[in-house]
């Protein structure tokens, strides 16, 4: 248990002491702290390609759910449909009930 908390321990520390490579994040770049024009253009350009894919991606996305949102609205409508169906037929059973009713308490 020692020997691998010291190691773990080890790691780390190497892990903390090693420089990080800076990363250029799509989208996220500074590009006004590009001296060079054909390189402030190409951070532009590039920002601009992840927005653009990040949008596309987004529509799609909420294309999809609409159509879902479509579909469960139409299959809630159906079910209602059906229900209100059940209902009538229910309250029409229920009159003639009644009228039986009252017709045998009335000889």
């Amino acid at each position: 248990m020692g020997r691998s908390l010291r190691c773990a321990v080890m790691m780390l520390l190497a892990l903390m002491s090693s420089r990080a490579i800076a990363q250029d994040v799509p989208g996220l770049e500074a590009c006004t702290a590009e001296k060079q024009m054909e390189r402030r253009t190409g951070c532009l350009q590039s920002n601009d390609d992840f927005l653009a894919q990040t949008i596309s991606k987004l529509s799609r996305e909420t294309q999809a759910r609409m159509a879902a949102s479509g579909r469960e609205l139409a299959a809630a409508r159906a079910e209602i449909a059906t229900l209100k169906s059940a209902m009538e037929k229910l309250n029409g059973e229920l009159a003639q009930m009644k009228e039986k009713i009252e017709s045998t308490g009335k000889k």
